[in-house]
């Protein structure tokens, strides 16, 4: 299992996705550009030491990213989709898509993906943390793939 995050605006969420992914036993793609210096420290801040337990790619855009990751499945996690994450059939391989924290992803990008989900929230609101919608979309993911640490 993997996590993408498309054009991250904040180090200190890619810092915290870093950590869950160093946690969780997930690599973590991103998908340049950033919206920060790769360089900067809160990253290493908010990621800790755990940083050097996860497996990092970055790739220069999109189409790059989409080659590196061939013929896996991409499930892009959207607002705008119908089907809720909880109710989604998982594969141990798949790549979890995560928008940038302003603006989601772009129409072609999202054209670009396998399958498109969303996790529920009360409609009086836009959308949760990044951070926060990686680890419950992660979560479920490696839940319903026998795939958490010390478990299946």
């Amino acid at each position: 299992m993997r996590v993408a995050l498309f054009e991250p605006e904040i180090a200190g969420n890619v810092g915290a996705v870093l950590r869950l992914g160093a946690c969780l036993g997930a690599a973590v793609d991103l998908i340049e550009p950033l919206g920060f210096a790769w360089d900067d420290r809160r990253v290493r801040r908010t990621a800790m030491d755990y940083i050097d337990h996860v497996v990092i790619a970055r790739h220069d855009g999109f189409d790059a990213f989409r080659t590196a990751i061939g013929a896996r499945r991409l499930v892009l996690f959207t607002t705008k989709a119908t089907h809720s994450a909880y109710d989604f059939g998982f594969d141990a391989d798949d790549v979890l898509l995560f928008g940038k924290e302003s603006a989601g992803v772009p129409a072609d990008v999202a054209a670009g993906c396998d399958q498109r989900v969303r996790l529920p929230i009360r409609p009086e609101v836009r959308s949760m943390n990044l951070a926060t919608a990686v680890a419950l979309a992660l979560g479920e993911a490696l839940r319903q793939t026998n795939g958490l640490p010390g478990e299946g």
